[in-house]
């Protein structure tokens, strides 16, 4: 007997699967061999538009989202896959009014469409719009332990530590095992200087589930410090280990950027690249052709020298950030110099970066 085809369902069902196994490659083979039996599918468009979310492929999921909505213009998991497409396109106004439909439409309770959304303005740094977000999916679901966390993280980055203390809290008591919450609070009482409360948060994360490189560096000095051990004591083997795992995860952006920089200078040139990251390639490449090396010096006295992503690269590094991307890397210091020196940084991408960061004194420059 000849195979029966998959139902869209099971076609949906299938790549789902694979998505939630991070294999997005295979979700999305999955949902468009789905797509050419069943071409009016609204769930596989649906789920095509966030598989071309997860690989950053944001032009082509604007169009599957739209598909999508096209076909069933309420679809609630449309509406926030396009939002979320839309605030990566800088559209935020848009963006906000499709999460505001979505909530008038009476999905205002339900967790995990409002943290989809919550977590889609917060990585754009819209932090009070993410707040709004989250409060209202924790008060709907007061026993969900991550609406509690994402909430706390949101107020802490509002400038309200108790309050974002408060709801960590809150969500490790509703879920112990929820570690990014417990590093969270972790680094919250490092900040504050409660260095015994920190390694306790901190250690009751079991190594393999650390995965801020930052978070295992504190750990490991503060058990050097309060316990008075030397470097290389047995006891530290297992964070000193998982740290290094954690180093050696490279940022794929820092590698293509990489081998583009090694091809200018005549090292051995990469022939395969993705296609996805096109777009990417050839931003760099056209930089590439201005290339020039730089001196800057920080404000303690450490000194980098390279090109401008090179340079903030070393700085991420040395800070200890190096398990962040660039751009997160960037976001996270012009924000720290906002609240600090009131002052505004662009951080889309490394030249204006610290260009801007120079002018306003913040580090100098130390070219000839």
């Amino acid at each position: 007997m000849p195979e029966r085809f998959l139902s869209a369902e099971e076609y949906d069902e299938q790549a789902h699967k694979l998505y939630n196994d991070g294999d997005y490659d295979g979700a999305l083979e999955m949902l468009k061999e789905g797509l050419s039996l069943y071409p009016n599918a609204v769930e596989l468009y649906v789920g095509l538009g966030y598989a071309r979310l997860a690989r950053e492929e944001f032009a082509w999921a604007r169009t599957s989202f739209e598909r999508a909505l096209v076909l069933d213009p309420a679809h609630e998991d449309a509406l926030v896959g396009m939002g979320e497409t839309l605030l990566r396109f800088g559209e935020r106004d848009q963006a906000l009014h499709l999460f505001g439909q979505v909530a008038a439409m009476g999905y205002d309770d339900d967790v995990e469409l409002m943290l989809t959304m919550g977590r889609a303005l917060y990585r754009e740094a819209m932090y009070s719009e993410c707040r709004d977000v989250f409060a209202e999916a924790a008060a709907a679901r007061p026993e969900n332990a991550e609406a509690a966390a994402s909430l706390g993280y949101a107020l802490h980055r509002l400038g309200d530590e108790v309050g974002a203390a408060r709801q960590i809290r809150r969500s490790l008591r509703l879920d112990p095992d929820l570690h990014e919450a417990r590093v969270y609070l972790g680094h919250l009482l490092y900040d504050r200087g409660d260095w015994e409360g920190a390694l306790r948060e901190f250690e009751r994360v079991p190594p393999m589930e650390h995965w801020d490189a930052l978070a295992v560096w504190r750990l490991v000095e503060l058990k050097r410090a309060l316990w008075q051990i030397e470097e290389g004591d047995p006891r530290l083997a297992p964070w000193a280990s998982r740290l290094k795992e954690i180093e050696s995860v490279s940022d794929p952006v820092d590698r293509l950027l990489s081998e583009v920089e090694s091809q200018f200078n005549g090292g051995p040139a990469h022939q395969v690249f993705d296609p996805s990251q096109l777009e990417l390639f050839e931003r760099a490449q056209g930089a590439v052709e201005e290339i020039a090396l730089h001196q800057i010096r920080l404000p303690d006295g450490y000194v980098f020298r390279g090109t401008w992503h090179e340079i903030v690269r070393q700085m991420r590094d040395h800070a200890g950030f190096s398990h962040e991307t660039l751009a997160h890397y960037m976001r996270r210091l012009a924000e720290r110099w906002h609240e600090e020196r009131g002052v505004e940084i662009p951080f889309k991408e490394p030249e204006g970066f610290l260009q801007a960061a120079i002018r306003e004194r913040l580090i100098a420059l130390e070219d000839e």
